[in-house]
């Protein structure tokens, strides 16, 4: 998306974040690690997990009726659904099916964008803006919603700490609306493939019962080193090129909300872009890694506690496994 050419607005902004709690001390009863230790590393105090009963649809419905009632709108009224996710509601069809259906939307277009790993969200916001542009709906559900925690190694203390479950969306719509989506930018390089992602299950490594029986369908393949380096670079060099794209600043900006990944990450995304840390905002302590629901949970939150004025410039900036990367501009 580029600006000059017509103006996609956020109409309205929800969230849902599961009632049950994951705290570090829970984690240090089930796998060798201690509160002190996830802390240090990664800035996560505690995490909410997704109920039993509860699936990644259960999740993306209750965040998008959110969105659609702060926008003042009925799903009925919606043209398109978007569904960023990587814990699909089954293997086919696409959760984005299910969210229609939940939603009691008319039979418009709904479809997942899938695999983008923690940018997926940013990501969609794109194709939904051109989607927009190119005169194809005029009203778009976005939604970023993940079950990680029913996926993942519990007993890879490594990365079992890192996740929660949660959802957040946002309803696109003609004009500048609360906030227009001045700009954004997106990324892949795909010979990063192998430093994020869960690989087995598809049709290179396809499930099996040794498969399951080793426990290997959960494994989530993480090159922590690599991973930082990564994001980093990918969520400040994208910073910096959705500014440029729209003729803006740093210095204009009001707010940063990042990929919520982990606080070392975050804080050296605001070293790298010369920005104060009261200047972004932080939700892993509470909250972990949400995945694609991350920033708009982030950017619902903000919204919500009045870090989010009128006037003020706000960035979105995330990365995911792929290697993807994804940053938006947006003037409320």
């Amino acid at each position: 998306m580029t600006p000059g050419d017509g103006k996609v607005g956020i109409l309205g902004l929800g969230a849902y974040v599961p009632e049950r709690v994951m705290t570090n001390a829970d984690w240090g009863r089930l796998v060798d690690t201690t509160d002190e230790w996830i802390v240090a590393r990664t800035g996560i105090e505690k995490r909410h997990f997704a109920a039993e009963d509860e699936s990644t649809a259960d999740l993306a419905v209750a965040a998008a009726r959110a969105a659609l009632a702060d926008a003042g709108l009925d799903a009925r009224d919606l043209d398109e659904i978007i569904v960023a996710t990587d814990t699909p509601e089954v293997f086919s069809p696409d959760t984005a099916a299910f969210v229609q259906h939940l939603l009691g939307a008319r039979q418009v277009p709904s479809y997942d964008l899938a695999g983008s790993g923690c940018a997926g969200f940013v990501q969609a916001l794109d194709v939904a803006c051109s989607r927009v542009l190119a005169g194809r709906p005029d009203t778009v559900l976005v939604i970023g919603a993940e079950v990680i925690t029913r996926l993942m190694d519990w007993t890879d203390r490594a990365t079992c700490v890192l996740f929660g479950d949660a959802a957040g969306a946002a309803v696109l719509g003609r004009g500048a609306a609360s906030g227009e989506i001045v700009a954004v930018e997106t990324g892949t390089d795909g010979s990063r493939t192998g430093i994020l992602g869960l690989p087995i299950g598809g049709t290179r490594h396809p499930f099996s019962l040794d498969v399951a029986r080793r426990g290997l369908h959960k494994q989530i393949v993480m090159n922590g080193r690599e991973v930082f380096k990564e994001a980093v670079t990918r969520m400040s060099e994208a910073s910096r090129k959705v500014l440029a794209k729209a003729g803006r600043e740093l210095a204009e900006v009001a707010l940063v909300v990042p990929h919520q990944a982990n606080l070392r990450i975050i804080s050296a995304v605001a070293k790298a872009l010369e920005t104060p840390m009261d200047k972004v905002f932080v939700n892993v302590r509470e909250y972990g890694n949400t995945g694609s629901a991350s920033v708009p949970l982030a950017l619902t939150q903000a919204r919500d506690q009045g870090r989010v004025k009128d006037g003020d410039l706000v960035l979105l900036t995330s990365f995911g496994a792929g290697f993807h990367w994804a940053a938006a501009l947006i003037q409320f």
